[in-house]
Parts: C-alpha cells; structure tokens; sequence
C-alpha cells in the first residue's frame, strides 16, 4: 500500500497541496529518487562554488580568474596537486548546477499537476511563491553570496509557469528555441574569449582591493561591494537565461515521460539519458576543457553530463535493494534543499572571509588539499545536521518558514 506523503517540490515553498504523484497511478506518492537527486545536487554544486570562496577575490575574483585548473592546464604542467583539483573541478563544474536547474523544473510541473487535480486555476497561488523565492534570493546575493541562483530561477519559473498553461508543442518549441540560442550566445562569447587569450589581453589575476576585501574587510564593506557591482554580479543568470529556460522545460518533459518513476518504462529512460548524457556530455566537456574554452565547457557541455548523472543515479537506485545510509543522507539534504543550500554557503563565508576564520587567506598557495577538506567538512556538516532535523521535523527550517510567510 502506498503512502501518502507530503512533498518539498521546490524552492519556492512546500506547501500542502504540492505531491508527487506517479504517472501510473491516480494516488499522490513521493518519488524517492526526485530528494536523492536534490541532495547529491545541492552538495555537487558545493564542489563548484568552495573554489570561489577559497579563491582570491572570492566572488569578484573568479571573474578575472581562468576558470581554474582544468584538462588542458593538467597536460602542461602534471603534478597530483592540479591533476585533483583539475578533476575534482571537471567533474562537478556546470553539472550539479543543472541538475539542480531541472530538478526545479520538475518541482514545477508536479506542482501544476496538484493544483490541476484540486480543480485550483494555474498559476494562482504560485506566482506569490516565485515572488517570494525572488526576495529570497536577493536577500541572499546581499547578505551572503554574489552567485546566488535563486533569483534566476524564481524569474524563469514565472515564465515557464505561464507556459505549463500552453500545448505541449508551444513548449517544446520554446524549449529548443532557448537551447540553440543560448548554444549561438556561448559559442560567440566562448571564441571571443579564446581570441583574447591568444592576443594576450586577459587578466592576469584578482583584483588586490576585492581580495584585500574578503580576506580583512569587514561585513558591511562585502555588502556595499556587492551592491555596487550588482549589474556584474548579476549577469550569469542574464547570459545563461536561455539555458535555465531550457532546463526548467526538460524537467517538466522528463517528469510527464516518467523519467523519476519507479516503473519498467522509467528505467529504461534513465539507462539511456545515462548511456547518451555521459557517452556523448564527457567527451564534450573533456574537449572543452583541453582547450581551456571555459564558456563552452560549463554552459554548454555540463548541461549534457547532468543528465547522465540524473540517468546513472537513477540506474544505481533501481538496482538498490534498500535505501542504505548514503541514500537516506541525500534523502534528508535533498528534503531541505533551500536550507541546505543557504546554509552552505554561510558556513563557507564564515570559514574562507576574513570576517570569520579567514582560511583563504591563511592557506594561500598552499594547495587544492585544504579546499577539498573544506569541502567535504561543510557536506558531512549539512548531512549530519539535516538527518536530525529531519527525525523530528517535516520540512527545514527555511522551508517551514517560508511555507506559514506564505500561508499568512
């Protein structure tokens, strides 16, 4: 008999009337995989973002940065300490962050499924939900982090919100429309970007007063830096909005397809996004990265390898007998992702800035080793504390909160 249950869908707030539901099945379930992959996002995107703290400059300096190590680096110059920090960058640059970006998507549409059984007009209510995911994530860029993706997705959520009211053919459409203009988009600023490197007019380094900033300024000087540069610090989600548009509508398609499903049709789905997300997305991405052609790697060939890691999650938790400890944990961050993900970029400020620990500064130059550490510090922190909370509790504290702000 299956369990009724209620579901964290997405950021933009659990609320009662949000379920996931089996295309099979008329009764609302919740689909395990759909946490497990919010959770194994949530801490992947962390494997991304730790170098930007640890970095100088932090959030400013990876502007005026390369990328960091990558492939091509490795080749000229083969020590361990790159060759880790090269594939540990390889394998979660761009990628976790799509995943990410889809999982929204597919929140979304299971909410569009609940309100369509209540009988409830679309988008209604869910508009105040992205409204308030918007304010959140500008309470966010300023108080914490520059490279908040909250934002973005609450404006791309109101768009596809609208376009879950359209035909199937509409959306698809928009879908491959948005994935070969942001394709064009990347490819120009990719080839202009190789052209700089080649004339010899890149950067060559973080700025001295932005890492002076973080390694001793003081909080309110980080926020006032923040928002005098906001229309810089707030241009990925502006050069990248066609492939959030994308992804947000290859996860309403791959949930009507059954794709998160435990069914015989649902696993085969996920071999072949496995099969064709890794076997075609790896060789891309490695490619890319030889070439030191940053844009193209992260936009453009990530968004590939993320959907053969949503295939080989899946195929792995098909053939699981049981859920284990390492399923449960993931379980548990992916059901407070919202708090998790604030909470780790927290954790990391007071960590790496000058106004908490200051370890940027302190372990400059000495190394990738640190970083990894730091890394797996903050997951094992984010795992530990939300399997607790967790036991006692049905949502996150940030999720809670949000759901009676909401309900009031």
């Amino acid at each position: 008999m299956t369990e009724t249950v209620r579901s964290t869908v997405s950021w933009s707030g659990p609320q009662e009337d949000e379920t996931e539901g089996a295309p099979d099945s008329g009764t609302p379930q919740r689909l395990p995989l759909l946490d497990v992959l919010r959770g194994t996002a949530i801490l992947g995107t962390l494997m991304t973002n730790v170098w930007i703290f640890t970095g100088p400059g932090a959030e400013w300096g990876v502007l005026e940065a390369d990328g960091g190590a990558t492939l091509g680096g490795l080749l000229r110059d083969p020590t361990p300490a790159l060759a880790v920090e090269s594939v540990f960058r390889f394998l979660a640059d761009g990628k976790f962050l799509s995943l990410l970006t889809l999982l929204f998507g597919v929140g979304l549409a299971i909410q569009f499924d609940a309100a369509a059984r209540r009988g409830r007009p679309w988008p209604g209510r869910y508009r105040r939900r992205a409204f308030f995911l918007l304010a959140e994530g500008t309470v966010h860029f300023v108080l914490v982090f520059a490279w908040d993706v909250l934002m973005g997705y609450a404006l791309t959520a109101l768009l596809v919100a609208r376009l879950l009211n359209c035909s199937a053919r509409l959306r698809n459409r928009v879908m491959w429309t948005a994935a070969g203009l942001h394709v064009a988009v990347m490819t120009m600023l990719g080839l202009a970007a190789l052209g700089s490197d080649g004339d010899g007019s890149s950067s060559t380094g973080p700025d001295r007063e932005a890492a002076d900033l973080y390694a001793h300024g003081g909080y309110l000087a980080q926020i006032a830096f923040r928002l005098h540069h906001a229309l810089v610090l707030r241009m990925e989600p502006v050069l990248s909005f066609g492939l959030l548009l994308f992804l947000f509508l290859l996860g309403v398609r791959l949930h009507r397809a059954g794709a998160f499903a435990p069914s015989a049709a649902g696993h085969r789905l996920r071999v072949r996004l496995a099969a064709w997300g890794l076997g075609l997305g790896l060789p891309l991405n490695a490619a890319a990265s030889l070439a030191d052609a940053y844009l193209l790697g992260r936009y453009v060939a990530a968004p590939v390898v993320a959907l053969g890691y949503l295939g080989l999650i899946g195929v792995l938790m098909d053939r699981l007998p049981r859920p284990g400890p390492l399923t449960r944990s993931l379980t548990s961050v992916g059901r407070m992702a919202l708090t998790c993900y604030v909470a780790q970029n927290v954790l990391c400020v007071l960590a790496c800035y000058g106004i908490g620990l200051g370890l940027a500064d302190h372990f400059a130059g000495t190394g990738p080793w640190w970083v990894l550490a730091l890394w797996a510090t903050v997951c094992l922190t984010l795992v530990t504390a939300s399997t607790l909370w967790m036991r006692r509790f049905s949502a996150g504290p940030l999720e809670s909160l949000q759901k009676r702000l909401l309900r009031g």
